[in-house]
């Protein structure tokens, strides 16, 4: 029914519940969602802000994106941390994988690193970013996403899964 190079949408003829004629609408994402957490030796964390778009609001988030066919998931946590805040880390460990974001409507599937032993750099953001970077204790992230001020889902699984540990 429709795509652009992020997601197609579809809609399938099914039988619903009880039996009958029914339509099922699903985005299908063309990547897989990957967030990564960076932590240094003093216990900060970085947070990146943007406005998105659909919900019409200023976000803060851990680092996050898109990441295609062909490439890893650990080579995509990598790239979108050095993209969005300079930071590079010599560790990426998996935190979470194969994740549904939203598993209603998309089959979208999501995977959470954290990085560390990290060096600063330049980010590097795409065209379609304007991002603002903020460093901060993890403590106050971890707080942010359960007082509600994080509403992304990857970042709110992905700092409250670290801080359980």
């Amino acid at each position: 029914m429709y795509a652009n190079p992020w997601i197609r949408v579809r809609e399938d003829r099914v039988l619903n519940p009880r039996g009958g004629p029914g339509i099922y609408g699903v985005v299908e994402f063309r990547n897989r969602a990957v967030g990564v957490i960076p932590v240094d030796e003093e216990g900060y964390t970085w947070l990146v802000g943007q406005y998105r778009y659909p919900h019409r609001c200023y976000e803060w988030e851990i680092p996050e994106g898109g990441c295609p066919a062909g490439e890893g998931l650990e080579d995509c946590a990598r790239r979108e941390l050095r993209e969005e805040t300079g930071l590079v880390a010599e560790v990426v460990e998996l935190l979470l994988g194969d994740l549904q974001l939203s598993n209603s409507v998309s089959d979208e599937k999501a995977y959470l690193f954290v990085a560390r032993g990290l060096h600063q750099g330049e980010p590097e953001p795409e065209d379609t970013e304007a991002i603002t970077v903020w460093r901060l204790p993890l403590a106050d992230a971890v707080a942010m996403a359960r007082d509600g001020r994080i509403r992304d889902a990857m970042s709110v699984i992905g700092l409250l899964r670290l801080d359980a540990g």
